[in-house]
């Protein structure tokens, strides 16, 4: 079965052909650095990570690149206002670009411990000041941009397909939409690409028109193009960002003659209470304080039991629901011996991955292909009871294939030290446990059970002392 995705574009799915055979290009519009992630910008990062491990797993090679946008992005999301970056940087009394490095690494330590791979390339706007002179300049030179008072803008009126990417009618954008103070525009819906540096405007760099800063849309039709190529395959962002990002950068870059990408995919929302999360409104679930008292894998694991275009509700209840799930799958992957016990044949679980396969390559939907594990799951274990280990052992490849290799969820609990530190640990409150029993404290005997039990442990208590496994 080939691959389809939902083309936001075209308003349908479509089968996928890459621009070159055998490799793919994929561009995601990432973070702005002026504050600690919240789990709302983990969404995307772990979806397009299962996608490029897919499209890996099916013999492609890929690069995915991933912008920093740590220049130009207003607080009003448009031309007006103060750089997110310069703000946050007045407030904790750093330079910028101290802010900037600050958390972009935060961002990206949290994404490795999602197990979200470093992408490709990593280009940040700052990096990039020249080449987005440049398209302005050629935008200026076809006539779909205009100078003013020492900024720059796309005109839209000169641009017919403006629109086109939202659906939205150029006219009915003129409502509600106003011309900024100093008159700048020659239509309201007109936007920026160069921007004139006010005096006491931190971040500026010196251009044609005078010292200014570039607007926020023209650095990924820039840094796309360049690490991708004028084609290129996928271009992913938040529904948020279909209108004006993407919009204004799918006009720019077919302003300058780009084919531009293929295919755009846009992941839906995740609220909180109903309502969208948002840093800059401090709506939002601290994605640094839930990796730290969350398995970061039941994080990712729950980010991926819904399909990616659905709109999410974040619920703590729902959180628990995953890592229950999770440990079921855990503690039947332990359970099924060593892959390398298999024995010779065909793998009795081909019929599965077959599933698996048309699960993701029907628009990555992974919540399907999730399903196809806990029925290996539940077969396996069922097989095993029965005394058939060489299924078992069959089904932990499959695990380690396709949980692992493509989703990105480690089958173990634990591995290594932290797995050892893990189960020692357990032994150590058995240990109590077994001597509060002594005692005959069955309350504090009970309550070290139920805390375990918490954690996915299961005791058993047999003659000879207490016993354990998970699930």
């Amino acid at each position: 079965m080939a691959m389809t995705f939902y083309d936001t574009l075209t308003r349908r799915s479509q089968p996928f052909e890459s621009v070159t055979p055998g490799k793919v290009g994929i561009y995601v519009c990432g973070p702005t650095v002026y504050s600690e992630p919240h789990l709302g910008h983990a969404r995307g990062p772990v979806v397009f990570d299962v996608l490029r491990r897919w499209f890996l797993h099916e013999g492609y090679e890929v690069r995915l690149v991933t912008n920093v946008t740590d220049v130009g992005h207003l607080t009003d999301d448009g031309d007006d206002g103060d750089d997110k970056l310069a703000k946050r940087a007045k407030l904790e009394r750093l330079e910028p670009m101290e802010v900037a490095e600050k958390y972009f690494w935060s961002y990206f330590d949290a994404m490795a411990r999602l197990g979200v791979w470093r992408p490709s390339v990593i280009p940040r706007a700052t990096g990039h000041i020249t080449e987005q002179i440049a398209l302005t300049q050629e935008l200026l030179e076809r006539r779909l941009a205009y100078e003013s008072a020492g900024s720059v803008y796309f005109d839209v009126s000169a641009w017919d397909a403006y629109g086109e990417l939202s659906g939205r009618d150029p006219d009915e954008l003129l409502q509600g939409t106003r011309l900024e103070v100093r008159s700048e525009k020659r239509d309201a819906r007109d936007f920026a690409l160069w921007k004139r540096a006010e005096e006491n405007h931190i971040m500026r760099w010196p251009s044609p028109w005078g010292e200014g800063f570039p607007g926020w849309h023209i650095e990924c039709s820039v840094m796309s193009t360049k690490y991708l190529g004028d084609e290129f395959d996928i271009h992913g962002g938040g529904l948020d960002l279909i209108f004006p990002h993407h919009e204004c950068e799918l006009a720019q870059a077919r302003g300058a003659g780009k084919a531009f990408a293929r295919t755009w995919m846009h992941w839906n929302m995740l609220t909180l209470g109903g309502e969208k999360m948002s840093k800059s409104k401090g709506h939002v679930v601290d994605l640094t304080t839930l990796l730290e008292r969350h398995d970061p894998m039941v994080i990712r694991f729950h980010l991926l039991r819904s399909h990616y275009r659905s709109l999410s509700d974040f619920a703590p209840e729902a959180l628990e629901a995953s890592a229950a799930g999770l440990r079921r799958l855990r503690t039947g992957y332990e359970s099924w011996g060593s892959a390398e016990d298999r024995p010779d044949g065909e793998d009795p679980w081909l019929a599965a991955r077959a599933r698996f396969a048309s699960a993701l390559n029907d628009d990555l939907a992974t919540p399907e292909a999730i399903a196809v594990l806990f029925d290996v799951a539940r077969d396996a274990n069922r097989a095993v009871d029965a005394g058939e280990h060489g299924a078992g052992a069959w089904a932990k490849v499959l695990f380690d294939d396709l949980l692992e290799g493509v989703l990105g969820v480690t089958a173990n609990a634990g591995t290594g030290a932290a797995k050892e530190a893990f189960d020692a640990l357990v032994v150590l409150v058995l240990e109590e446990r077994d001597e509060a029993r002594r005692r005959r404290d069955f309350a504090r005997s009970d309550t070290l059970r139920d805390r375990l039990a918490d954690l996915g442990i299961t005791v058993e208590d047999t003659a000879s002392g207490s016993r354990w496994r998970r699930g």
